[in-house]
């Protein structure tokens, strides 16, 4: 039997990479975006269903889902990867993106696993995949907002990975490291009021050690084919690393104690 995977922000990077790369594998795929009809290369596949999904809106997951089933029967396997990183001093940004960050990178990813988990109750099987980031592991300067939802992914994920197994359905976080997407495009949200000045040299400093961090980065295929590994591996391996990068520098964090690893990152900042 065919298996089937739904993809949540599906319309570029990760996500359009991870349904296309299972779409070849020869699975069914439901691709979803906010804006399917903008979406060219995915149309008209075989096996391959594009509908709307925006994780801030609780009905179109539950829309996504059902059409999903009803086109395929089932879903096997489903991808949160939907999300954005908000970058800046705490202090600049106003309470609307802060709830914003969080909405979409964790309250959105527990609704959509929400609204899949009777499903896989009923089928007594299925495998969620969330989409972390070294981020849920070490941190960045002016991250308070990104990294604080990613720590949130890593935790939420290893706590739900007790409740879902008794009945079959397991728990997957991929940790990709730097990764050649749009991330500093549509998917960064970057504050900064001049006027606190006090920040500017954090800012500056973040900007270098962010420059030496991203000078190879991989692409997304490198993450697709590790989301295969978790969705198909058949373990209950909680989580895995996509990037030689993460596996790098997740490694020398896991070694370093606070201070070690801080410090490092200041020198980073003032080279």
């Amino acid at each position: 039997m065919t298996r089937t995977i739904l993809i949540t922000g599906a319309s570029s990077g990760i996500g359009k990479t991870t349904a296309e790369f299972f779409h070849d594998k020869g699975w069914n795929v439901i691709a979803t975006m906010r804006s399917p009809e903008d979406e060219k290369e995915l149309v008209g596949l075989d096996n391959m269903l594009l509908t709307r999904l925006d994780v801030n809106d609780h009905d179109s997951i539950d829309a996504a889902a059902a059409e999903g089933i009803q086109r395929f029967g089932r879903i096997d396997v489903l991808l949160n990867n939907a999300g954005y990183g908000a970058y800046g001093p705490l202090e600049a940004f106003p309470m609307d993106r802060i709830k914003r960050q969080f909405d979409t990178n964790v309250i959105g990813l527990l609704a959509t696993t929400k609204a899949l988990l009777p499903h896989f109750r009923q089928n007594k099987s299925g495998i969620i995949v969330n989409v972390s980031s070294i981020g849920g592991q070490m941190t960045f300067p002016l991250g308070t907002l990104y990294h604080g939802t990613k720590f949130a992914v890593e935790g939420l994920s290893e706590a739900l990975h007790y409740e879902l197994e008794p009945f079959g359905v397991m728990v997957k976080i991929v940790e990709p490291g730097m990764i050649k997407t749009n991330f500093g495009g549509r998917s960064f949200d970057f504050v900064l009021d001049e006027s606190m000045t006090e920040y500017l040299p954090t800012v500056a400093g973040m900007q270098k050690a962010m420059g030496s961090y991203a000078a190879n980065p991989s692409e997304p295929l490198v993450v697709a084919e590790v989301i295969w590994q978790a969705a198909t591996d058949g373990t209950d391996t909680l989580r895995y690393r996509a990037g030689s990068d993460a596996e790098a520098l997740l490694d020398e964090r896991k070694v370093q104690d606070d201070a070690t690893f801080i410090g490092n990152m200041k020198q980073r900042m003032a080279q």
